[in-house]
């Protein structure tokens, strides 16, 4: 098992605390993006390159993944292949997306995507804190402890 990493948007922090649990554990840790990411060397720890294009970094994650991986995405419907071939997928503010809640997320997703486009909804999501990083980091330690 392994987790990957939907690194473009991936929040520093978050990055953080996925580099320190993979030497703490030890798993692997693999980040894909279509931009160069900076880690800390470390056998534990790998970037996949792949070229710039809407939702590349997405297919590669899903072409990759194997059932019980975890994969960290603020992208529903990449959460919603991942589970699909067996996987998890964990949104950086803490929201773990399983068999039994994605189909919802992708929906209320998809309609507020309506709305936006409607304009009948302004904004986006609230501000990334402090407490969404705690979130997410129990929600990785749920997820390590149960895979070891």
């Amino acid at each position: 098992m392994q987790i990957w990493v939907d690194a473009d948007a991936c929040p520093g922090d978050i990055k953080q605390v996925l580099y320190r649990a993979a030497v703490r554990k030890p798993i692997k840790v693999t980040l894909v993006a279509n931009g160069m990411v900076r880690t800390p060397l470390s056998p534990y720890l790998e970037t996949i390159l792949v070229p710039s294009g809407l939702n590349v970094a997405d297919r590669k994650i899903v072409e990759l993944v194997s059932a019980g991986d975890l994969v960290i995405t603020a992208d529903i419907p990449l959460a919603a292949d991942v589970v699909a071939k067996g996987g998890q997928a964990l949104d950086p503010r803490g929201e773990m997306y399983t068999i039994d809640n994605v189909g919802q997320r992708l929906a209320a997703r998809n309609l507020m995507d309506e709305l936006r486009g409607g304009g009948l909804v302004t904004g986006g999501p609230a501000n990334f804190s402090n407490k969404n990083i705690q979130a997410f980091a129990n929600q990785l330690d749920r997820w390590l402890a149960k895979v070891r």
